[in-house]
C-alpha cells in the first residue's frame, strides 16, 4: 500500500526552507501503483544544480557493521582499548568524543534510556562479535525515541514506506529483526512502550529509505525528503554528504526536463573508493543483490538489456568460440541461463547456468580483493589472466583497471613525471576506456567522472611536453592537444567543485583549488611561445 499523495505534499511544502530550496520548489511528488511516490521536476534542472539539501532525522550504524563509537562512528575494533560511556556503558573513542550530547551522535535521552534499561550489561567486550549484533539495534531505538521527544518527526518517519507485507514473507530479513532488534529491545531491555510492530516497521523503513552515507566510517542516514527519489540504474542525480553534520546535498548531474522523475541509485552504478580502497564496479547480478535489499526489482533500461546499454559490464567471452560474448539469456529473471551470443558465426554453443556464474564470479572476486592496491604488476597480472575470460570491460576488470589508473603517479617507482611514455599512454588509454563506460552508465557531473577527467589530462600534457622536445609538433595539432588538455581539466575541476569543503575522502590533487589550472597555463604559454619548428 502506498502513503498518500496529500501527505507527501504537506511534506514536501513542511521541509521546503529546510532543504535550502529558495522560492518554487524544483520538485513535485506524485503517485504510482508500481513506484508509489516519486519526485518530479517542476522545472528544468540544469547540471551541477542543486536539488535539495537537508541533515538527517537519525544516523547511525549501518547493519553488520564493526564496533564503532557511538557519538562520532570511528572504527574501534583495531584500538587497543576500547572506552565506554560513563553512564550508559556503550562503547565510545573515549570520553572527550565531540558526538557526546549532540543530535546526530550519542544524545543525553538516548545515554539515559540504555543506562536505565541497563543495557550494557549484556555487552561482552571479549567477544566483539556480540557488541556488533547489539549495535543493530542502535538507529531503529533513535527513531523510536523520537516517538515521546519529538512526535512531528517521528511521524515523518513513520510516514515512509516499511514493505513490512513483503518483508514478513522473507525469513532471514524477518527473524533476523526479530532476535536481534526487536527481542532485544522488548524482552532483553524490557522497553515494552514500543510494540513488535512498531519496531518490525522502524526495522523495515530504515532498510528502505536510508541513504549509506559517511567518509571512511560505516553509518547510514535516514532523511526527510531525499527517500522520495525513485530509483534508475543511470540516475540524473549525485549526492555527496558532508562530515560535521552529515548534511545531504542532491545535485543535478545530467539535464533533467521539467516533469521528468528525479532520480537516484539504490545500489551502485560503479561502487568506487579512491586509493587506498578499491573501485568495486557492479554488474546486473551484483545490482539485484542489493535491490533485493529494497525490496524491489528492477526493470530499467540498464537491467532490461544483456549488454547494459553497451557497456558488457557482464559479459565474460566464449570459451568455446573466443570471439563470441557470453550474456543474460533473460536479464529480467534471476535464474536465468547466460549463453553465448555468436550463433551466427559457428559457434558450437555455449551456456553456463545462473548459479555457475556467481560461483565463478565469487572466485575471481576473490582474487581481486587479495591483490595489493600497490602491486601494479599484480594488477596487470590479473588482467592479463582474464584477458581471454571477462570481457575487457567486465565490471570486475573495469575495477581493476580504475586503481590501475590512479596507482600510475602516485606510488614509488611510477610517479607521473617518472613514468615512460609507453606508461604514460597505458595511463592514458586506461582512462580513455573507463571514461568511454562512465558516458553510459555515469553519465555527466558524476564524482568518478571527474577524478577520471583530473587523471587523463596529466599523461596528454606530459607527452605533450616530450613531443615538444623531441620533435615539435605543428601549431594546428599543438593547438588541438592544449584544448583537448583544457577541456578534460575544465570539466573536471567543475564537477569536483561541488565535493564538500569537509571531504576527507577526496585526494587533495583531486581538489579543485586552482593549482593544476596554474600549471596549465603556464605549461601552455610556454610551449605556445617557444620557437615552432614547422611539419607542414
Amino acid at each position: 500500500k502506498h502513503k498518500s499523495w496529500s501527505r507527501s505534499q504537506s511534506l514536501v511544502s513542511a521541509n521546503m526552507e529546510e532543504v535550502g530550496l529558495p522560492g518554487e520548489p524544483k520538485f513535485d511528488v506524485k503517485v504510482s501503483k508500481i513506484m508509489g511516490r516519486y519526485m518530479v521536476s517542476t522545472k528544468e534542472i540544469a547540471p551541477g544544480e542543486k536539488i535539495l539539501s537537508e541533515e538527517p532525522i537519525v544516523v547511525g550504524p549501518c547493519t553488520g557493521c564493526k564496533v564503532q563509537c557511538l557519538g562520532c562512528y570511528k572504527p574501534l575494533e583495531t584500538e587497543t582499548y576500547i572506552a565506554q560511556c560513563v553512564r550508559c556503558g556503550w562503547p565510545l573513542c573515549s570520553q572527550t568524543c565531540p558526538g557526546l550530547g549532540k543530535s546526530h551522535g550519542h544524545t543525553i535521552e538516548e545515554c539515559m534510556l540504555l543506562q536505565k534499561c541497563k543495557s550494557s550489561s549484556l555487552l561482552d567486550y571479549n567477544n566483539l562479535e556480540s557488541v556488533r549484533l547489539h549495535l543493530q539495534t542502535i538507529v531503529p531505538l533513535r527513531c523510536l525515541i523520537l516517538k515521546r521527544t519529538d512526535p512531528s518527526t517521528f511521524n515523518i518517519i513513520w510516514d515512509m514506506e516499511s514493505h513490512n507485507d513483503i518483508r514478513r514473507n522473507i525469513p532471514d530479513v524477518w527473524n533476523g529483526n526479530q532476535v536481534n532488534v526487536v527481542n532485544r529491545i522488548t524482552k532483553d531491555w524490557g522497553l515494552t512502550e514500543f510494540s513488535e510492530h512498531e519496531i518490525h516497521t522502524i526495522c523495515g523503513i530504515l532498510e528502505v529509505n536510508c541513504f549509506e552515507i559517511g567518509q571512511g566510517i560505516n553509518i547510514r542516514g535516514l532523511y526527510p525528503t531525499a527517500f522520495l527519489m525513485s530509483h534508475d540504474c543511470v540516475p540524473n542525480t549525485n549526492h555527496t554528504d558532508e562530515e560535521d553534520n552529515y548534511k545531504l546535498t542532491v545535485r543535478a548531474s545530467l539535464k533533467i526536463p521539467e516533469g521528468h522523475p528525479i532520480t537516484l541509485s539504490y545500489a551502485y552504478t560503479l561502487q568506487f573508493y579512491l586509493l587506498p580502497n578499491w573501485f568495486i564496479p557492479q554488474n546486473k547480478l551484483k545490482r539485484r543483490e542489493h535491490l533485493e535489499n529494497k525490496f524491489f526489482e528492477c526493470r530499467c533500461r540498464r537491467c532490461s538489456d544483456p549488454t547494459e546499454l553497451g557497456t558488457y559490464a557482464g559479459a565474460l567471452i566464449c570459451p568455446k568460440c573466443h570471439t563470441g560474448l557470453v550474456l543474460y539469456n533473460n536479464p529480467l529473471d534471476a535464474d536465468s541461463s547466460w549463453s553465448c551470443n555468436n550463433n551466427q558465426a559457428g559457434c558450437p554453443g555455449y551456456t553456463i547456468p545462473a548459479r555457475s556464474m556467481k560461483l565463478l564470479l565469487q572466485r575471481i572476486s576473490q582474487e581481486v580483493e587479495q591483490i595489493d592496491l600497490n602491486d601494479v604488476k599484480g594488477m596487470e597480472a590479473f588482467l592479463n589472466k582474464y584477458r581471454n575470460v571477462l570481457h575487457p570491460t567486465h565490471y570486475l576488470c573495469l575495477g581493476v583497471k580504475v586503481s590501475f589508473s590512479q596507482v600510475y603517479s602516485k606510488i614509488s617507482w611510477y610517479l607521473i613525471y617518472e613514468l615512460s611514455n609507453k606508461l604514460l599512454e597505458r595511463k592514458q588509454d586506461l582512462c580513455m576506456e573507463i571514461l568511454k563506460v562512465l558516458n553510459v552508465i555515469e553519465p555527466g557531473y558524476t564524482r568518478i567522472r571527474g577524478v577520471t577527467l583530473y587523471e587523463i589530462h596529466a599523461p596528454l600534457m606530459i607527452l605533450l611536453t616530450r613531443d615538444m622536445e623531441d620533435q615539435p609538433p605543428a601549431k594546428s595539432e599543438l593547438k588541438t592537444r592544449l584544448k583537448e588538455v583544457l577541456q578534460y581539466l575544465t570539466e573536471a575541476s567543475v564537477i569536483l567543485s561541488y565535493e564538500p569543503e569537509t571531504a576527507t575522502d577526496t585526494p587533495f590533487q583531486y581538489k579543485p583549488n586552482g593549482f593544476s589550472f596554474r600549471i596549465f597555463v603556464n605549461f601552455a604559454f610556454q610551449v605556445w611561445y617557444l620557437p615552432i619548428k614547422c611539419t607542414c
